[in-house]
């Protein structure tokens, strides 16, 4: 199963690689990432996932991170 999700963070060095390590851990793969950055100088990141597991799963998991500020489901 596909699922896109949006997320704001904090733009640091490390935010994609944590971001990507919670993927990864909770057993999604990412099929499409586009990350621009923005003028109020957050990242915006959407990626499209893919499981057979739970998607709220990672969401939660996501927006557990420090340098996440938003993240939801399309």
């Amino acid at each position: 199963m596909k699922h896109q999700i949006e997320l704001i963070l904090n733009s640091s060095p490390e935010v994609l690689e944590r971001v990507l390590r919670v993927v990864r851990h909770r057993g999604f793969t990412v099929a499409t990432m586009n990350v621009e950055q923005q003028a109020s100088r957050d990242t915006l990141l959407n990626m499209v996932v893919q499981s057979e597991r739970a998607v709220p799963l990672l969401v939660n998991q996501l927006t557990k991170l420090i340098d996440v500020k938003t993240c939801q489901v399309l």
